[in-house]
């Protein structure tokens, strides 16, 4: 905000006569521009259709219909900053744009000014020369700050630096008055700011995405322990999960970029992403790329609106699925003239330039079609190869989900069930146990490691079907990513190494 503020001070000594201020957040506009207007020592005079004129000394009569308010100002020989309120209902109108253009001389000679606060943007083609525009940005992270320590002191809570940021950075991206509300909801409903209560204010979020068709906010419900294997990838993961805190500025670490995930199909690509959200307590968004590059004439405003609703929020995981069917056979240099072109070339430029901490997660099944230029180093931190679960994921692939059924796991063999289940996929095996529940319920008795076994034997898992193009997958992948899984061959050494150690010492 302050450099906002700054902008309107320059612009009123520089003798601009209209500034249009965007903004949803009225009262904080207005407390902004009050503090400009004591600090340049000029009156401030405020216009609505209720209540008309208001200047210091009261409301002046006569003044509610804008083309009498704007006679009267025209009339000012003082100095004065006029804030207009909702004006944009009204400018288009042929007397109030005559109006305007004749009295900017008049304007300029009294060093007036006339600011419009709105939270869209109508300038008519006949103003468009006169007018500047400036965007208030939602509080900002000292704001939210002063904010939530204010709240924090009246109601006598203490809390610690680390819960204190989480809170904060959870509620950039909201208005002033949301984040007041939604403080005011966690207090009368817990009487406290814990942990629990950040997924409370991340939801409260949602209520912003409505904005955009293009974006889909997604809750906190999927963690970490839902992801089976990829013990490569979590670790990568957990290391950077303080990434977007003060702490790790002050360090000296950069902001992270992004992630992509290239892999087989059902092999958990999606529900890292997910998970990742919930890791690092932040709001997850999904972004329909595809639907962008359907909208044509649409797409690129779009995006830059999905994009600045994604910044307003950070920090965010943004969540790109499937990329590949968007952008596959795009290049930026193919002097292609279709949306999905320009789309891809604005993506790829904010990627690599974007300075805000919103985290680009990127899913794919087959990038071989993709344009080498989403690929190149800077626009992501890391490439993953998310393959096919070894038999020690699969094992526990089986686990969390005979537990997400409400059965032991220690119950069934899964040794066994992931023996069997060679090359299925982490959905394939959740179908495997779905269907065995279905067969169990139906004959009225508890579904056993022999219903499983079965399912598993019924079933053709996509990698048998598609084995030439997942080993192409694999071939491209092997040099040019990194590996979501630790090597198996050495954790199966080192495991038969501890079993002879320990027979040694048996004997």
């Amino acid at each position: 905000m302050e450099h906002t503020l700054q902008e309107l001070s320059l612009s009123l000594r520089a003798h601009y006569p209209y500034l249009y201020f965007l903004t949803w957040e009225e009262e904080r506009a207005t407390r902004g521009i009050q503090r400009v207007a004591d600090e340049l020592e000029r009156p401030l005079m405020s216009w609505s259709v209720v209540q008309g004129l208001v200047g210091p000394k009261g409301p002046v009569q006569d003044t509610a219909e804008p083309e009498a308010a704007l006679d009267h100002i025209q009339g000012l020989k003082k100095s004065t900053v006029v804030l207009l309120k909702d004006f944009h209902h009204y400018i288009e109108r042929p007397t109030v744009q005559r109006r305007l253009r004749d009295m900017r001389r008049a304007l300029v000679d009294s060093q007036s000014a006339l600011v419009f606060v709105s939270p869209s943007a109508v300038i008519p083609a006949e103003l468009e020369k006169d007018i500047v525009i400036l965007e208030l940005p939602l509080p900002g992270l000292k704001e939210v700050a002063r904010l939530f320590h204010a709240l924090l002191k009246g109601e006598g809570i203490e809390l610690g630096l680390d819960l204190f940021e989480h809170f904060v950075k959870a509620s950039l991206g909201l208005t002033e008055e949301e984040i007041k509300r939604v403080y005011s909801k966690v207090l009368l409903r817990s009487g406290s700011f814990t942990e629990d209560q950040l997924a409370e204010v991340i939801a409260e979020k949602s209520q912003i995405i409505r904005r955009s068709r293009f974006l889909e906010f997604h809750d906190l419900s999927t963690s970490m322990t839902d992801v089976g294997g990829l013990e490569n990838l979590k670790v990568w993961l957990d290391a950077r999960k303080n990434c977007f805190s003060e702490k790790a500025r002050t360090y000296g670490l950069p902001q992270p970029r992004g992630l992509f995930l290239l892999g087989v199909q059902g092999c958990g690509k999606s529900l890292t992403a997910k998970a990742v959200a919930d890791l690092w307590k932040v709001p997850l968004l999904r972004i329909d790329v595809g639907a962008l590059v359907l909208g044509e004439a649409a797409a690129e405003e779009g995006l830059h609106r999905a994009i600045r609703i994604a910044e307003s929020m950070a920090p965010v995981i943004l969540w790109v699925d499937e990329i590949e069917k968007a952008f596959a056979g795009v290049s930026e240099g193919a002097g292609d003239s279709g949306s999905a072109a320009r789309v891809f070339g604005n993506f790829i430029t904010w990627l690599q330039e974007k300075k805000s901490p919103v985290f680009v997660v990127a899913t794919g099944n087959d990038v071989r079609n993709l344009p080498p230029e989403l690929l190149r180093k800077g626009r992501f931190d890391e490439i993953f190869w998310v393959d096919l679960p070894d038999i020690h994921e699969r094992e526990t692939i089986f686990g969390i989900h005979i537990q997400k059924a409400n059965r032991n796991p220690a119950d069934f063999d899964c040794w066994e069930l992931a023996e069997t289940a060679e090359r299925f996929s982490g959905a394939e095996i959740e179908q495997a146990v779905v269907e065995a529940m279905f067969q169990a319920f139906a004959e009225d008795r508890e579904v056993e490691t022999l219903d499983i076994l079965r399912a598993i034997r019924q079933t053709v898992p996509l990698a048998r079907t598609m084995d030439q193009r997942i080993k192409e997958l694999k071939e491209w992948a092997r040099d040019r990513t990194r590996p979501a899984t630790y090597d198996t061959r050495r954790i199966d050494f080192f495991r038969n190494w501890e079993a002879a150690s320990a027979a040694n010492e048996a004997d």
